[in-house]
């Protein structure tokens, strides 16, 4: 999988058909800390993709070719790249083509002639909700297990790696994971937060399990198959933590702070943190994420 960029130094894909036009906004960016690559069209700015993925992406809507609308489906259709933000740039004032972006994908747009402090305000937004974003899913999946989110219309709209792993693996339809029983348990367990779902025809063996919607209004699936819970549990089995060590575990999972911690079971502050850190030692994690995410296995 192309590399992800530090959050110091995040990076900005820049697509138009007349690069040579917005010098002065790609000297603006990198003199705001961002690392500027420049594609002349969509073909190109998808080969680019396979190199390295940005953090955001400032895409032209007209270019000759592939089109600034043709170009971000491809990229929505790319697990990979799915979630990097596309900020459409257009010289169009006619509403179906906003809705077109939007339709395609995009998650905003400026209006040339560019003002480079409204692109770095949208930009700077987008970009750090993606990370943001990037980080959390990379931790849960950290822990074995697979997770999916569902838009409202019931169809996936993103899969961890692991949660694609498991789909490809099942042995009806291969890759295609929509497959007739794989929907028909996720339509029943949308149906309740905390309901779950076992998907015993398959192979390897599934469930599911509605952890509730997101703030983005999509459902978050837990997606399990027999040998990730068996890893989970393993983890668990064998970390012998403490009984202290366990309820810590149990309120972080709860998405208690270390403060709230500290005051529920009347401990220090550095108490809790000491017992974080051997938490995280022994289940073999480095995030709060991800040690939540084993707890929750």
């Amino acid at each position: 999988m192309p590399p992800n960029p530090s959050p110091e130094n995040p990076v900005v894909l820049v697509v138009d058909d007349a690069p040579s036009s917005l010098g002065v906004l790609c000297e603006t960016l990198e003199s705001a800390g961002y690392t500027v690559l420049v594609a002349s069209d969509g073909e190109t700015a998808l080969q680019r993709l396979e190199m390295i993925t940005p953090d955001a992406i400032l895409l032209d809507c007209v270019m000759p070719g592939l089109s600034g609308f043709d170009t971000c489906r491809r990229i929505k259709n790319n697990t990979a790249w799915a979630q990097i933000p596309v900020i459409f740039m257009t010289g169009l004032s006619d509403t179906l083509h906003v809705v077109e972006g939007f339709a395609c994908g995009g998650v905003d747009y400026v209006v040339k002639p560019l003002r480079a402090a409204e692109v770095l305000a949208r930009l700077h937004t987008h970009a750090r909700n993606a990370q943001v974003s990037r980080m959390v899913r990379d931790a849960l999946d950290v822990a074995g297990l697979g997770v999916v989110l569902v838009d409202g219309l019931g169809r996936i709209a993103w899969r961890s790696p692991k949660a694609s792993r498991a789909l490809v693996s099942l042995h009806e339809g291969g890759a295609d994971y929509a497959t007739n029983k794989l929907q028909h348990a996720l339509q029943a367990v949308l149906q309740t937060t905390g309901a779950s779902v076992d998907c015993k025809d398959t192979t390897p063996r599934m469930s599911l399990r509605n952890m509730g919607q997101t703030s983005t209004g999509e459902t978050l699936v837990l997606l399990e198959t027999e040998r990730a819970v068996s890893t989970v549990e393993s983890r668990l089995k064998h970390a012998a933590l403490t009984a202290r060590e366990t309820e810590v575990l149990s309120w972080i999972a709860k998405g208690k702070t270390n403060r709230d911690i500290a005051e529920i079971l009347s401990l220090s502050h550095r108490t809790v943190n000491k017992h974080l850190e051997h938490i995280y030692q022994k289940l073999g994690v480095e995030t709060r994420a991800a040690a939540a995410a084993v707890a929750m296995g």
